[in-house]
């Protein structure tokens, strides 16, 4: 039989391929950081990346927030939102989580039903919180180790758990079953493009905030990761904090 690249295989190729990329530049990267050993891929990564954002996703964004009311706009995000509430509450019961995942898929319900699709966060009216789980947290809570930081093409800051977890809450997505393919890629561009307005204005505070912004990208990534895992009560991590403490007297010291 002739093998077939579906949409459900193409992340586990991506991870493959990133995989074998990083294999190979592993023993030439510098290692400055122990969470770190591929810093020289990862920051060519991003510095990719950076151009994407800069010359394609910032300038759509700009027009996607012009043509776009304020409303429908709220609307998409809700849209998109509530989507994810899917991966949220199965990634609750996975946690061990049964009340907050019954909040959760209270939320889903209400929200697809009275909220239009999603469109309005009725669930919010009613005093049913957002919460943000993933499969990476899953992991996490399971025992599985993080591994090392790994930047990804496009998808930006992670590790080799959070590669998994992103393919396993990517299947959670109904819209990535649709068929045909254009209808998934539409609807994934036009939750890229409403994303990135909605964050536009904590880029520009972090372009002039870091002196060194692949450091402060990463030691922010692995601090969030840690606040999410732990539901907001991380353990001290000491070198974290020496890391952003020299982030914070670079800029004084300009």
């Amino acid at each position: 039989m002739k093998p077939t690249l579906t949409k459900q295989s193409i992340p586990a190729v991506l991870f493959t391929l990133v995989g074998l990329a990083l294999a190979g530049c592993a023993t030439t990267a510098a290692k400055t950081d122990a969470r770190d050993p591929w810093e020289g891929w990862n920051r060519d990564v991003q510095g990719f990346n950076d151009g994407v954002d800069d010359y394609v996703l910032r300038p759509v964004a700009k027009g996607y927030k012009w043509i776009t009311p304020a409303f429908v706009d709220q609307g998409v995000t809700n849209f998109y939102s509530n989507i994810n509430d899917i991966s949220v509450f199965l990634n609750d019961f996975l946690q061990f989580k049964p009340l907050q995942g019954g909040q959760d898929a209270g939320r889903f319900l209400i929200n697809t039903v009275a909220g239009v699709g999603g469109l309005v966060d009725v669930a919010d009216y009613v005093g049913l919180p957002k919460h943000k789980e993933d499969f990476d947290q899953t992991l996490a809570v399971w025992g599985v180790p993080s591994g090392p930081y790994l930047v990804l093409p496009f998808f930006g800051p992670s590790t080799p758990r959070g590669v998994g977890g992103l393919v396993a809450d990517s299947a959670t997505n109904p819209i990535n079953y649709v068929a045909p393919m254009a209808v998934p890629l539409l609807s994934g561009t036009l939750n890229v493009a409403d994303k990135t307005a909605d964050r536009e204005s904590g880029s520009r505070i972090l372009d002039a905030a870091a002196s060194d912004r692949y450091e402060f990208i990463r030691n922010a990534y692995f601090q969030e990761r840690a606040d999410k895992i732990y539901d907001g009560n991380p353990p001290l991590d000491e070198n974290l904090e020496k890391e952003m403490e020299k982030e914070l007297e670079g800029e004084h010291g300009k």
